[in-house]
């Protein structure tokens, strides 16, 4: 029996007239996860993708591994597809999970009639199938609750599919239906939470990293790649913007009082970002600033910050706290990336006693004490682009 991959949509049911474009991208997004891996039919119907292998020797594996990885599907499940009747339905029931069943003490069948033609109702299938399971099987029980096995049996208009219970997919919608965004993206753990959760909502991902030589590293420059890599998983493919920082940095510690350091920093990185956003027709900034965490991130240092601001600035963990945004980056499989030891340009020059509650008209002063604007022109101008993906 041939394997199938089905793919429950969330929430682009909802999405009335616009549904099919919401189905046609995540399509698209699909076929580019899969691609490296074979030739694969898709087709889409009833609330779910059906992801058929054309190829015989494709790693399934690997396969539903990535696609649990793409958002706009809420539930996937690895099934065989047979005949609509009672007796295909069992054989393949019995050839797949036959071995796991002589081993187990209980069972349960959950059957769903998404084809209402069908000529028994759902608990009448399961009902038949169950019996006949318990036939072949006697030492086997019932248990409706917590069963040592679970066989689903759907009955769809295309055929009637077997599988166990269906594992959570990424969620959310595909990825290109919700615009651009530029994601400051740091070394830490938060930009790259944030990164993804923007993905989730359809946003297509850009990153921006500002190096600062000699001051960071080039295993830092590898690693924010790595994490961009790693995110890629999830968000497709990266377009990465490396930005040398460093003369902007020095000037701010020649010329500028020490309290106001880190907001200064961040407002020419804001400036930065927007640049090169808007050359390249991208139509946020996105952070991973999460509201108090740290003295940068409070109300008044905010304002600062997005007054330099023309776009939108998302801040997706705002009201996360950092145990949220931890279990969430072990989720996506950055955590252990953005732990390592490599210290980003916003470590460079850190102030000993940081304004917590700064006042715009004193940080705009401060900041005037010298003309940024050549520094911030040259450092757009050499701004290095590279795309970057994990397939």
């Amino acid at each position: 029996m041939k394997e199938i991959i089905l793919c429950k949509y969330g929430e682009i049911v909802l999405k009335g007239l616009n549904r099919g474009t919401f189905e046609s991208e995540l399509m698209k997004n699909v076929r580019r996860r899969l691609k490296p891996l074979g030739n694969f039919s898709l087709k889409s119907a009833q609330s779910t993708l059906y992801v058929e292998p054309l190829d015989d020797e494709i790693d399934m594996d690997e396969v539903f591994d990535r696609l649990k990885k793409v958002y706009g599907i809420t539930k996937l499940s690895r099934a065989v597809g047979v005949e609509k009747n009672v007796k295909s339905i069992f054989g393949a029931a019995y050839e797949r999970f036959g071995d796991i069943l002589k081993v187990s003490k209980s069972f349960k069948v959950a059957a769903k009639r998404s084809d209402k033609s069908f000529y028994l109702t759902s608990p009448e299938l399961a009902a038949q199938i169950g019996g006949m399971i318990l036939e072949k099987l006697p030492h086997l029980k019932v248990d409706l609750f917590e069963p040592d096995v679970t066989i689903v049996c759907e009955i769809r208009a295309e055929g009637a599919y077997i599988h166990d219970i269906a594992e959570d997919g990424a969620g959310g919608i595909p990825v290109g239906t919700s615009g651009q965004g530029l994601l400051l993206l740091s070394g830490g753990i938060d930009s790259p939470v944030a990164g993804c959760m923007l993905a989730k909502r359809g946003v297509i991902i850009s990153a921006i990293h500002f190096e600062a030589p000699p001051y960071t590293s080039e295993r830092a420059l590898m690693k924010v790649e790595k994490l961009a890599a790693k995110m890629s998983e999830y968000c497709g493919r990266i377009s990465f913007y490396t930005v040398p920082f460093t003369r902007i940095q020095e000037e701010i510690k020649n010329n500028c009082p020490e309290e106001y350091f880190t907001l200064i920093m961040r407002r020419l990185m804001m400036e930065i970002a927007q640049r090169v956003a808007e050359k390249n027709g991208i139509e946020a900034l996105i952070t991973g600033e999460s509201l108090g965490q740290v003295a940068s991130q409070t109300m008044a240092a905010m304002v600062t910050t997005d007054a330099v601001c023309r776009m939108p600035v998302f801040r997706p963990c705002i009201g996360l706290d950092k145990r949220e945004i931890i279990d969430i980056s072990y989720k996506l499989g950055t955590y252990e990336i953005s732990i390592e030891p490599y210290e980003d340009c916003c470590t460079v020059f850190t102030p000993r006693h940081p304004k917590t509650k700064p006042v715009l008209s004193d940080v705009e002063k401060a900041q005037a004490m010298y003309d940024f604007e050549p520094l911030i022109a040259e450092a757009v101008e050499n701004t290095r682009v590279k795309n970057i993906k994990s397939y």
